[in-house]
């Protein structure tokens, strides 16, 4: 299928590495012009390579630290520049913070801001180009609905979610979508670091209908298709890619 992707501009948080460079190389493929961010230079550096290397248009490299207090600022200027009005975005930056119920407002902080407050600002930073242009998607990567403790990112990636869902009423007049989409157990460098091989093998078996972990292409997969032209009817929607593990019927 086309995607009818070819010259659009899209820009992938958090690509360097597992699902945000999944998605930045599908993109690519399918003819977008990519900026891609992330803290370490070298993996995106590596994936530029192959992108070029694929026969994809060289990306913009945006090295960020989302903590930043001129993180918004710094990549949208820098992606702009690069690629002119940013017509894609992938909210994918984050990363858990698990603690327990008397973290200090510190730790609360950190874990808003890396894991909504970014993503709403960047978003609304970039949207008048969309507005302008009559046509935008916004992806944001969230996380599970099934807190087993008090975790940061799994309360702000909630309020992700929800403001998802409150923005794409109020900007599809202007042919921008915007949709979620929470992983599983998608394999990648933390979720390696993270979990042995013995407990990924007894999850697989025992509470992951399809029996394994996914891989970062099949999320991107998704991704890519919520970006095109041809997912233009589909808004506000919430797209869990987890092999059935969640138990949640929606």
């Amino acid at each position: 299928m086309d995607l009818q992707l070819e010259g659009r501009s899209a820009l992938v948080t958090g690509a360097s590495s597992g699902i945000g460079r999944a998605i930045a190389a599908a993109l690519a493929r399918e003819g977008a012009r990519v900026a891609i961010g992330g803290r370490r230079r070298e993996q995106l550096e590596s994936l530029a390579s192959e992108i070029t290397a694929a026969g994809g248009a060289a990306p913009a490299i945006v090295v960020h630290d989302a903590l930043d207090p001129g993180y918004v600022d710094a990549v949208a200027a820098r992606c702009e520049a690069a690629l002119g009005p940013i017509q894609i975005l992938i909210n994918n930056a984050g990363g858990s913070r698990a603690f327990g119920k008397d973290a200090s407002d510190a730790q609360w902080d950190e874990a808003l801001t890396l894991n909504f407050t970014r993503h709403r600002q960047l978003t609304n930073r970039l949207l008048p180009g969309m507005i302008e242009g009559r046509w935008g998607r916004v992806i944001n990567i969230t996380g599970k609905s099934e807190p087993d403790n008090v975790n940061g990112a799994f309360c702000a990636k909630a309020a992700l979610t929800a403001w998802s869902k409150g923005l794409s009423r109020e900007v599809g007049r202007h042919g921008i979508t915007v949709n979620c989409i929470p992983p599983g157990r998608i394999l990648s460098e933390q979720i390696l670091r993270n979990y042995t091989p013995e407990y990924r093998a007894w999850q697989s078996e025992h509470e992951i209908p399809m029996g394994r972990y996914g891989d970062p292409e099949e999320l991107a997969d998704l991704a890519a298709f919520l970006a095109s032209p041809r997912a233009g009817y589909i808004t506000g929607a919430v797209y869990p890619v987890d092999g059935g593990l969640r138990r949640y019927q929606y």
